[in-house]
């Protein structure tokens, strides 16, 4: 598979697919993943809340917890989904009275492991010179 899908710099990333058998479902298609994206989360990482916003204009942010922003981001049904550490205004403002970045640094680097084998189905094997990425499904 070859595809290129933006995410932030920095983030933990797993990939899988949308899989739309219909242009007009994918709309429907789109919401079921966010929802059972946030389930997940959820259960897996209790100190993640709901939280809708954005990180520039196609990273989705779906839920977040004092140190990270969990997201989603697609592209032609290629899905990335991530986390990584906050990058807004109210964080970093916190941030100066009691430095959360490394404790945020550590907490992403624990979960790392975890996070991929819950939310990856597939791997990047690389980038091409045009920037497309290629993918490939992993073993089941």
């Amino acid at each position: 598979m070859g595809r290129s899908v933006s995410y932030p710099s920095g983030a933990i990333v797993a990939f899988t697919v949308l899989e739309v058998e219909a242009e007009d479902d994918w709309e429907f298609e789109y919401e079921w993943l966010r929802e059972d994206l946030r389930e997940r989360a959820a259960k897996a990482f209790p100190s993640l809340i709901p939280h809708d916003g954005w990180r520039g204009r196609e990273e989705r942010i779906l839920m977040r917890n004092a140190y990270a922003d969990f997201g989603v981001s697609v592209y032609g049904g290629l899905v990335a989904v991530w986390i990584v550490e906050r990058d807004d205004g109210a964080y970093w403002d916190a941030d100066w009275r009691t430095a959360r970045s490394p404790r945020a640094q550590r907490w992403l680097s624990q979960i790392a492991s975890r996070f991929d084998a819950l939310f990856g189905d597939y791997d990047c094997l690389g980038h091409m010179s045009n920037g497309e990425g290629v993918y490939t499904k992993r073993a089941a």
